[in-house]
């Protein structure tokens, strides 16, 4: 298996929005582990989980996607789901693979 990171969007701007892009986000772990054969990590399914941090709290948000940043130090490619459009979140996150020389793959469900 390839370790990879994966960028869905997150922060909604209703919380139906959010749910729906939580949703898609499983289903992306899904695709990742069941039709490519990748380890996905999506850090902002792990770390706003309750009690872990506050994704309405812009330092926790931003600490959420750092700590993610850093585990995907460890990925070999970065994929970028993008049925949902791109996030300023996941925007950093390309970024950031950018800078690493790590592969960025998009790829799309086909719904949302």
């Amino acid at each position: 298996m390839k370790r990879v990171i994966v960028e869905t969007p997150f922060k909604g701007t209703t919380l139906d929005e959010q749910e729906a892009n939580i949703t898609y986000a499983r289903a992306c772990a899904h695709d990742c582990l069941v039709n490519h054969d990748e380890a996905p990590f999506l850090s902002h399914l792990l770390y706003t989980q309750p009690g872990i941090l506050d994704d309405g709290i812009a330092e926790e948000r931003q600490l959420g996607i750092d700590a993610g940043l850093v585990w995907g130090e460890m990925a070999e490619a970065t994929i970028v789901y993008t049925d949902r459009g791109i996030s300023r979140g996941m925007e950093y996150g390309i970024e950031n693979a950018k800078k690493a020389k790590r592969p960025i793959v998009f790829r799309s469900l086909g719904h949302t």
